[in-house]
């Protein structure tokens, strides 16, 4: 059974098959690390600075380029009520990737692009699994928990 059910959507059209597959299977080996419903779904967007720019001045009020943004779908409101049948998948949300920035990072940071891809792929569905990094605390347990994944998956800063 498969955990994930991923829907990718490359605005770019510069994401590779092979780049695309190694997301996929990372996005499952983390699923399968954090003990995700079977069958929840997520979304992952390929973009370019200028359109993750845009989402996060529209979103967040930021108005600068950034390398992964996250729209949980479970998070709830006030006064919505949950409605999570035995049949119905749950929607995690969606991951933003900024394709230029990761090239960016991978550069900066000595590694290789698949590997910055992978980071970000995790970071964002961590935070659609809840994790944060607003406090020192948090930040060094959803840090270590990227590493964990990339790291058992053999995915390393190498």
């Amino acid at each position: 059974m498969t955990r994930l059910l991923i829907d990718f959507l490359d605005e770019t059209e510069k994401v590779t098959e092979q780049e695309q597959a190694l997301v996929e299977k990372l996005l499952q080996h983390a699923a399968e690390v954090e003990e995700v419903p079977e069958e929840s779904e997520v979304s992952v967007t390929f973009v370019t600075n200028e359109q993750i720019r845009v989402i996060n001045h529209d979103y967040r009020g930021k108005d600068q380029a950034t390398d992964v943004i996250s729209f949980a779908m479970e998070e709830m409101g006030e006064d919505e009520l949950e409605i999570i049948g035995e049949d119905i998948p749950l929607m995690l949300g969606d991951i933003i990737i900024s394709i230029e920035r990761a090239r960016e990072q991978a550069e900066e940071y000595g590694h290789t692009y698949e590997r910055e891809l992978g980071f970000l792929a995790i970071h964002g569905l961590l935070h659609l699994l809840g994790y944060d990094h607003m406090t020192e605390e948090d930040e060094k347990k959803m840090f270590g928990k990227q590493e964990e994944i990339l790291t058992s998956y053999g995915l390393s800063r190498a």
